[in-house]
């Protein structure tokens, strides 16, 4: 499978789309999530994609080549960049020569909350370069399933991503909004901004508007796209009260 995944990447059937990290003050974008996309048909959605680079010991050079994507798809704006466990223990992520490493805007390293801790300890080296070039850390999926919130203490990420399983079906005055708002709270005095992803109606960007999160994320913004497009959260706010 590893040659049909190169086979993949060198005719384009491999490419990057881009989710707007939308801030809630400013009210435009802050940022884009890439996600990798596949046409071969080998390949029919981005988890078929990453389970044969695993599989085949290939995560570390499709991470590189998906990174190279990104940065050029995407120069002029912060990106926040997926990065699987087992790039850390390939070599190619702290690379002079890595894409990060020359990208004109934030890059943030999304790492997952689902993969054990002693795993980025064990990794400690790894994260301490690619900060040292400027790299930041963002935890992506806190909330899904269980959740170490010492990840938070101990990786010092400059970003967490809250987990669409907090914001589904969000709204004021419940013990959910409050849970919510208590993590807001529990991660800017750790120094870290939080992004509420999976976003998907009004009600629910209402919702995360009220418990301070910084920034969100999901398809009542906008769906990836391969061009990193706009979003105006007061027209969409708007939008809203006219309905």
């Amino acid at each position: 499978m590893v040659a049909s995944l190169k086979h993949a990447l060198e005719t384009g059937k491999l490419h990057i789309v881009f989710q707007p990290v939308v801030d809630l003050y400013a009210g435009g974008v802050f940022g884009y999530e890439a996600l990798v996309r596949s046409r071969a048909p080998e390949f029919p959605d981005a988890l078929s994609v990453v389970k044969a680079a695993t599989d085949g010991r290939f995560m570390g050079q499709l991470g590189r080549a998906l990174r190279r994507m990104a940065v050029d798809a995407c120069p002029d704006h912060p990106l926040f960049l997926n990065i699987h466990p087992d790039e850390f223990d390939e070599g190619w992520l702290v690379r002079p020569d890595d894409s990060i490493s020359f990208h004109g805007h934030d890059v943030f390293l999304e790492i997952t909350e689902s993969v054990p801790l002693s795993h980025y300890r064990h990794c400690h080296s790894v994260l301490a370069e690619i900060r040292r070039r400027g790299v930041k850390i963002a935890v992506d999926d806190l909330g899904a399933g269980y959740s170490n919130l010492k990840y938070i203490a101990d990786l010092e990420p400059e970003v967490v991503k809250l987990d669409r399983e907090l914001i589904a079906n969000l709204v004021g005055e419940t013990r959910l909004h409050r849970l919510v708002t208590s993590i807001v709270d529990l991660c800017g005095a750790q120094g870290a901004r939080v992004v509420a992803e999976g976003v998907e109606t009004p009600d629910e960007l209402l919702a995360v508007i009220d418990t301070g999160a910084q920034y969100a994320q999901g398809y009542f913004l906008a769906h990836p796209s391969s061009e990193c497009q706009p979003v105006d959260l007061r027209l969409l706010l708007e939008e809203k009260a006219a309905v």
